[in-house]
């Protein structure tokens, strides 16, 4: 059976069967121009806010409470963790599979918790749709983290899911589980883990402090094996977790990203000398500058610079000069800009699920345009001024792009606007619903629907998908997984941008 060799932070979730590739890449080394005025709100960013924190809704794995609102979805692996006799149901599945992924779950709920922590306040009526989003997310994180040193790390075989075209309802291929542990580390996922859970608790703190005090209580003790038994997750479940979600970038990223959000949640001056203690050797002067579910190390520069910036930490002025030189790769017509575009203004990173960068990006631009408003600072890129004020505007670029304000005039947001996907590689969304289709699809039956070309029956709406390629195409092919498929870790810091941008133009 062919296997794909993922691209780093991507998710490539297409039949095993269908296709061959050995390319194995790095994340780093690859996984609005109709100059709208400034004032004047192109979109209805409430609108996609509100969409974009809905399509975790049609994600969900488990049983289904019963204020559901996307409601062609029913309770779905409903025995996960019997194999190992332990209570794992519940979670999101990641993209248009049925596997459940812990990796990039725990970055997903390290996102989404950000976005909240970030523009919760903005929110409004959304705040508490946002936060089921990430509690729905952090109970199951509870349940893998419950014993101690140990982490189940994915629930389903890569494999054979991918083997069939099933919805999650129907699910018959094996829901093995997988873990680790003392023996065999898994540092990368359980250090995003304790993020994970760290992010959440601030999240929580005021809404549900008891709760919030058992998400900082497990990131402690989850951080402490991630840092205790150091290793990478791909060494030990090589077989189980690649080419699917491997780690490329290592697992010090991840080392430094967890204490950082630790050191935030708790204030704990252990995890300030962690990090200055150990900044170094974990990579915090490293030149990559790309942010995604594998590597972390742009965010957590964003994230302390924060400490230095607000707080005035001043042991931690360095992170502020790495996030400056982030900032300065990514601002175009700058000496210092890296970053490429499509000629329709696109942020491009990679071919395959592109967009995961773009949202990524324009979060940590309105993040740190907030961090810099408040210290009453600018970037010098290279005698280039960069004012909070230009980070925000690329930074809505780059939504609007997603939006509709492109050469296709689409949007890349399932069911906004009034063209958008229609044909997304997404089992659940593909099929038809247990509604109107109550016996079951089984493994290759449904295949008959992948390769039709008729639109999905079942609109997945706020699903952001891969996206165009460099040259603003896109074909809406279901088999096209890589810019036809959604993700959670696409949507997750989209959720902060627009919530920033509903309510600078008066939405919210």
């Amino acid at each position: 059976m062919a296997f794909f060799y993922y691209l780093s932070c991507s998710k490539l979730a297409l039949l095993v069967l269908l296709c061959f590739t050995t390319s194995l890449l790095h994340c780093s080394a690859h996984s609005d121009h109709h100059g709208h005025h400034p004032h004047f709100a192109s979109y209805n960013y409430r609108d996609a806010l509100t969409k974009s924190i809905l399509f975790f809704e049609g994600q969900r794995s488990g049983k289904l409470p019963p204020n559901q609102r996307i409601t062609w979805r029913r309770n779905s692996a409903l025995s996960d963790g019997s194999a190992l006799h332990v209570d794992l149901v519940g979670g999101y599945y990641d993209a248009g599979d049925n596997v459940k992924f812990g990796f990039p779950m725990a970055f997903t709920t390290t996102m989404l918790s950000w976005s909240v922590i970030e523009f919760g306040g903005l929110m409004k009526g959304e705040l508490q749709n946002a936060r089921q989003a990430i509690r729905w997310a952090t109970n199951y994180l509870l349940k893998a983290t419950a014993y101690p040193d140990t982490i189940f790390v994915q629930v389903g075989e890569a494999g054979s899911d991918h083997a069939c075209w099933e919805r999650p309802e129907d699910m018959d291929t094996p829901r093995s589980v997988f873990k680790i542990d003392k023996n065999t580390p898994g540092t990368e996922v359980a250090a995003e883990t304790a993020a994970a859970l760290s992010a959440a608790s601030l999240v929580f703190r005021k809404s549900d402090p008891t709760y919030s005090n058992l998400l900082v209580r497990r990131a402690i003790r989850v951080f402490e094996f991630a840092d205790k038994y150091r290793g990478s997750y791909s060494d030990g479940l090589k077989n189980i977790v690649c080419p699917f979600y491997c780690s490329y970038s290592g697992y010090q990223d991840e080392l430094l990203w967890g204490a950082a959000w630790l050191h935030r949640a708790t204030k704990n001056s252990f995890y300030l000398n962690y990090i200055q203690r150990n900044g170094q050797n974990l990579g915090a002067d490293q030149s990559d500058n790309t942010f995604c579910w594998d590597n972390k190390h742009v965010g957590a520069r964003i994230l302390l610079s924060k400490a230095f910036l607000v707080q005035k930490l001043q042991s931690l002025h360095d992170y502020k000069s790495h996030a400056d030189n982030y900032i300065c790769s990514v601002v175009p017509g700058t000496p210092m800009s890296q970053a490429q575009y499509t000629p329709g203004g696109l942020l491009f990173t990679m071919s395959d699920s592109n967009m995961q960068y773009v949202t990524s990006t324009s979060f940590l631009l309105v993040t740190y345009a907030k961090y810099l408003t408040s210290a009453h600072l600018a970037v010098n890129c290279g005698g280039v001024l960069v004012t909070p004020k230009m980070l925000r505007n690329l930074a809505k670029k780059q939504v609007d792009y997603l939006l509709g304000d492109n050469p296709l005039k689409m949007s890349y947001m399932v069911g906004y606007g009034t063209r958008y996907p229609q044909r997304i590689h997404h089992r659940g969304s593909s099929l038809p619903s247990m509604v109107v289709h109550p016996t079951k699809i089984q493994c290759s039956s449904g295949f008959s629907m992948y390769n039709s070309q008729n639109p999905n029956p079942n609109i997945l709406v706020g699903a952001v998908v891969g996206g165009p390629d460099q040259h603003d195409n896109f074909p809406d092919q279901r088999s096209d997984y890589e810019q036809s498929e959604p993700a959670t870790y696409i949507n997750a810091p989209l959720v902060g941008s627009l919530a920033y941008l509903a309510h600078s133009f008066g939405q919210l």
